[in-house]
């Protein structure tokens, strides 16, 4: 299969398995403009499939560094109402969204991090209630990566820039499944990670514990909790893949029942700046203290978000051999590092992962446990030699992770 043909087969694979595009829908895609190949393509398999609009929203990070480097500082105090309220009008009409995330890791070294920090507080606040729909699948969406030049060379910095994007993109399309028939590879794909989802959610865990050399970890799980994996549905009950690639299953951990120690095994990007090797002290579910070999003060900006941001929100379960892991491969992207790794997330649970969970106020979050931030932050901490024990309610202990990977 030649390369134009793998990419067309991508675009419609996020578009029919990821956002999965109905008849009459409305599609937002939210995309870099060095992805413009790729999104003619998407734009034009979501129509086929009967889309009644496609919005794009072009972004450059060429654009957001200067502005980053030389607006007045009252420029990071505020973020557009306009692109809120098409963002909320798109969703609330019962549109879908597609983000292509494709950051240069490095883009924002040089900035000062308190500017960085104001205005991902400033969005994550006028974004909010557009967030509720995608963390209570009110609307369908989808994240998938393309090659960039300045992320392709990160990654293989000894090799000329041609070269570097031809081994990402050969990355992207096998971790992303995309074979002669990518849709029907996915549908197997989430059948197998429904059979251990089903697993997970048929004990009832009331602690899981997580053991390796840096990470000695607590974590009880909150009552009525579930497990969820690959695709899910959304209110009316059709399927979508907000992930693609995805291996995780993911819950969330109760938010006041998170002790001991959590170190991290990949990098993180965060506000375009990389945080590495830091380690995070939970008491009671709060963040109590922390340190980094690398990004220490991009790390505390976003501890420092706002209360909920001190807390976790997701913890997510995938084995340390899977074919993104496998790659041996650091990605410096969150969308890929995470899914090689188990991992957690500082900020906003998916009240979807609770019973009823999409009828709870948000007022009555803390009442079962679920944190509510601005923010919501994937951190990677899986290993080889990580082992997790579940405990359930009667004291039975099952061992669900074991030197990395699945014990059962």
């Amino acid at each position: 299969m030649d390369f134009n043909s793998k990419l067309q087969k991508y675009a419609e694979l996020a578009v029919k398995t990821g956002v999965n595009i109905q008849p009459g829908q409305t599609l937002l895609v939210r995309t870099p403009i060095e992805c413009a190949e790729y999104v003619r393509c998407v734009v034009e398999e979501a129509y086929k499939a009967g889309a009644k609009n496609v919005h794009v929203e072009w972004s450059d990070e060429k654009c957001s560094l200067i502005k980053y480097l030389n607006a007045p500082d009252e420029a990071f105090d505020e973020f557009p109402r306009w692109i809120s309220d098409q963002y909320l009008d798109i969703a609330k009409e019962g549109g879908a969204f597609l983000t292509i995330y494709a950051q240069d890791p490095d883009l924002l070294k040089d900035v000062d991090p308190k500017r960085i920090a104001a205005y991902q507080k400033v969005s994550g606040q006028a974004l909010k209630e557009w967030r509720g729909y995608t963390l209570t699948n009110k609307c369908r969406w989808s994240i998938v990566s393309i090659p960039t030049v300045a992320w392709a060379t990160k990654i293989f910095p000894d090799v000329s820039e041609q070269e570097a994007m031809d081994k990402l993109w050969d990355l992207i399309f096998k971790c992303s499944r995309v074979t002669d028939d990518p849709i029907q590879a996915w549908k197997e794909h989430n059948e197998n990670l429904k059979e251990k989802t089903d697993f997970l959610n048929s004990k009832k865990f009331k602690t899981l514990k997580y053991k390796s050399k840096i990470t000695d970890l607590v974590v009880e799980m909150p009552e009525g909790h579930i497990w969820e994996s690959g695709s899910e549905r959304d209110v009316n009950g059709i399927e979508f893949n907000p992930n693609m690639p995805t291996e995780e299953i993911f819950c969330l951990p109760h938010k006041y029942g998170v002790n001991g120690t959590l170190a991290s095994t990949k990098p993180l990007v965060y506000g375009g700046n990389v945080i590495n090797d830091f380690v995070l002290k939970f008491e009671k579910g709060r963040i109590v203290d922390f340190s980094a070999k690398e990004g220490e003060e991009t790390l505390r900006h976003l501890i420092e978000t706002d209360e909920g941001s001190h807390y976790l929100g997701e913890i997510a379960l995938v084995p340390y051999s899977s074919p993104i892991s496998d790659t041996n491969t650091v990605f410096y992207n969150t969308l890929y590092d995470e899914n090689a790794s188990c991992h957690f997330a500082i900020g906003s649970a998916y009240s979807s992962c609770i019973e009823n969970g999409n009828d709870i106020a948000a007022e009555d979050f803390d009442k079962y446990g679920i944190n509510d931030s601005l923010t919501h932050v994937d951190f990677m901490v899986g290993s080889s030699d990580l082992d997790i024990v579940g405990i359930t309610h009667d004291g039975e202990e099952i061992q669900i992770f074991k030197d990395g990977n699945w014990a059962f």
